[in-house]
């Protein structure tokens, strides 16, 4: 899937607001591939997988499209 980086914490772990869909999906740092925490930004073109976890759908695998 694609989508945006809308939100970054302080916490390493921010949201994507998914191309489409309404709401926006959960990753933490350890879900990036090829990129680091760091060099991400809001506005950020990404794509990612989609799992289901205990508290719903989040973002695996997020790499900068």
């Amino acid at each position: 899937m694609t989508g945006t980086i809308k939100t970054l914490t302080d916490r390493n772990f921010g949201f994507i607001a998914r191309e489409g869909e309404a709401k926006d999906l959960f990753f933490h740092a350890k879900d990036l591939s090829g990129v680091t925490f760091e060099e991400l930004k809001e506005g950020d073109a990404v794509t990612f997988d989609v799992v289901d976890s205990e508290k719903g759908p989040n973002a695996k695998n997020v790499t900068r499209a």
